[in-house]
């Protein structure tokens, strides 16, 4: 089977309702466009495990979409794992991501793949710049803080890592270090690899229906773990040039 050049990552837990949606959306953005800015591509949808009806929702829509892919966890096993699911399923040498709660746009793909197209190799990771949030105001106020202090311990020069959308190279992101979690600090893990990342401000929309599933308080004691244990990545990481002799 033929490969396709873009893999569009979608997790997901409990969004019965957005299924249908946001597949129609992503379709719609890439479907007909040129080869190699998006129009060959797949989707791969992760359930989390959900207790509703989502499963369904993508089994039903499988038979309308081609390009759409489904698997399933057999236990939820949280954000992080489902979208290295994903990446590790995939065909395409590029991923893009998205959150499955329809907050993110999928008109915006396009234009981090015309981004790409315009920078060097080095260039990894397009990570998506929410400008304009469209979230409740103690939650932009958390996530406020919650960058300024990841910033400051990890000197990232990244304005949003929480944005679900991103673009980045399939083989760059399996070869990062894996842990629950990981998917909020990819720009500081892709520059310990000895890449380049971008920020590109993308669209940011109101949930339609459906409700969050994380909270302030649980995100912020997580997030401080997670930053002692990044920051201590970073300290010990080593990037080695290595040439081939003949």
């Amino acid at each position: 089977m033929h490969a396709p050049r873009l893999t569009v990552v979608v997790p997901v837990f409990n969004e019965q309702d957005n299924i249908a949606p946001l597949v129609g959306e992503i379709v719609a953005a890439l479907r007909g466009r040129a080869a190699g800015d998006g129009g060959d591509f797949e989707i791969v949808y992760v359930d989390d495990h959900s207790g509703d009806g989502t499963l369904a929702a993508l089994q039903r829509l499988k038979a309308e979409v081609p390009e759409l892919r489904v698997l399933r966890h057999a236990i939820q096993s949280g954000q992080s794992t489902a979208i290295r699911t994903g990446v590790r399923a995939a065909r395409g040498a590029w991923i893009a991501t998205l959150d499955g709660d329809g907050q993110n746009d999928p008109a915006d793909i396009p234009k981090l793949l015309a981004r790409r197209a315009q920078s060097p190799a080095d260039v990894k990771l397009f990570a998506g710049w929410r400008v304009d949030r469209r979230d409740s105001g103690s939650k932009r106020w958390a996530s406020k803080w919650a960058n300024a202090i990841r910033a400051r311990m990890l000197h990232d020069d990244t304005p949003d890592t929480g944005c679900g959308t991103k673009l980045f190279e399939r083989a760059a992101f399996l070869d990062l270090p894996y842990f629950d979690h990981m998917h909020r600090y990819l720009p500081a893990l892709m520059q310990r690899a000895g890449w380049k990342t971008v920020s590109v401000p993308v669209n940011h929309r109101h949930r339609a229906t459906g409700v969050s599933k994380y909270n302030n308080l649980g995100r912020a004691l997580v997030g401080i773990a997670d930053l002692r244990g990044v920051a201590w990545l970073i300290r010990r990481g080593k990037v080695t040039a290595v040439e081939e002799v003949d």
